[in-house]
């Protein structure tokens, strides 16, 4: 069975109704970015960055998976997928995607300030004073700017194994994520979904572009890689 990898952002998630990370203007409800994705923001302001969190996490719970997060679903009977997603929601999981990789943490859990291996599962709002089991307060478990991605590595692994790589939903400008692409075989397929791609097809070998967002683009793309499925 051929291996498929996945790479995903926020592209993919905003055709569900969720609000991006970065807006046009870079801010989120008046706030720039960096007031509430950095650990010094967290040190500086907490109950701002607990309520940015708690703002994105009840939005989750009010959108839906969309038609590109089900096209991967069905990919996934065919082909060996794996996802690796530069988002926090859980959208791929509700969809019943098995194989995602989260680079940039996970909306619906939560991480122990002191110790980042304490993580456990958090749906509702996390506030000042919700601590972890060795007594510290607990925080989003999400990668911030000026940390670690600590599923960088694996990330290469797996997308070294692909026999096709599809990327959909992001621009390949964040870094490391964007790198990922560097790391695939000689000669192996990339499709490339972006309504307004910034990519072109001479540049990577093997590059396929499908100027389509995700919820038009990804649907066509799947089922014509079925039609090619033994």
């Amino acid at each position: 069975m051929k291996k498929i990898v996945v790479l995903t952002g926020a592209g993919i998630s905003a055709e569900s109704g969720l609000k991006t990370f970065r807006d046009a203007d870079g801010l989120w409800e008046g706030h720039d970015v960096m007031q509430v994705a950095s650990p010094q923001s967290f040190f500086e302001n907490p109950e701002l960055v607990l309520e940015f969190y708690n703002q994105r996490r009840r939005q989750l719970a009010s959108v839906s998976p969309n038609k590109a997060h089900l096209a991967l679903v069905e990919l996934e009977r065919y082909f060996d997928v794996s996802i690796i997603t530069q988002n926090v929601d859980n959208l791929h999981e509700q969809a019943g995607s098995n194989h995602v990789t989260h680079l940039h943490g996970e909306l619906l859990k939560a991480r122990c300030t002191r110790s980042e291996d304490f993580v456990i599962d958090w749906k509702s709002d996390l506030n000042l004073g919700d601590l972890s089991e060795n007594g510290h307060q607990l925080r989003p478990h999400i990668v911030w700017f000026g940390e670690q991605v600590p599923f960088l590595q694996s990330a290469i692994e797996i997308t070294a194994t692909a026999n096709i790589l599809i990327i959909v939903g992001t621009s390949m400008q964040v870094y490391p994520a964007a790198g990922l692409i560097n790391f695939v075989g000689l000669g192996t397929p990339i499709y490339f979904v972006d309504p307004r791609p910034n990519v072109a097809a001479g540049d990577y070998n093997d590059l396929k572009i499908i100027t389509e967002t995700a919820v038009n683009g990804l649907p066509i793309l799947v089922a014509d890689l079925i039609g090619t499925a033994p």
